[in-house]
């Protein structure tokens, strides 16, 4: 990763401006019309993505919508999120932002998924998988119960 100054990389001094626009475009809106436009901001970021980051994206997304449906879609550093009450609970960081070598499904500090002094928060992604899919799904669940 080049530096662009000040101890950040250039990707991510992207990701801090991409953030910054990411808050901008939802200023002022309300209810609906926001979390519109977030969805809409997810869905777009999913788009743009490739390979196992765009099928990991998109296995997310409905992985989401099927066990945690009461999170909203919403862009994280541009990544595609998902929120409860506006913070978010799940993200993909596709490898190809930082240009990894593999992208993470990985739980904010809001994820319900405390088990004891120490729990895994994030998960390498390098193949979508019947199984890895079976994983995600069960930590979607876990970190989002529906109440």
């Amino acid at each position: 990763m080049a530096t662009g100054g000040a101890g950040f990389s250039d990707e991510e001094r992207a990701a801090m401006k991409q953030r910054a626009e990411e808050l901008t475009a939802t200023k002022g809106l309300k209810g609906a019309a926001k979390l519109e436009k977030e969805n809409e901001a997810c869905l777009e970021a999913i788009d743009k993505l490739e390979g196992v980051d765009r099928a990991m994206a998109e296995r997310l997304h409905v992985i989401v919508l099927e066990e945690a449906a009461h999170l909203t879609p919403k862009t994280y550093y541009g990544f595609p999120a998902y929120a409860k009450d506006g913070k978010v609970v799940v993200f993909y960081q596709p490898a190809s932002k930082f240009k990894t070598r593999y992208g993470t499904v990985s739980f904010d500090d809001t994820a319900q998924l405390d088990d004891g002094p120490m729990w895994p928060v994030s998960f390498a992604i390098a193949e979508v998988t019947a199984e890895v899919e079976k994983r995600i799904r069960e930590a979607v669940r876990r970190a989002a119960p529906a109440a």
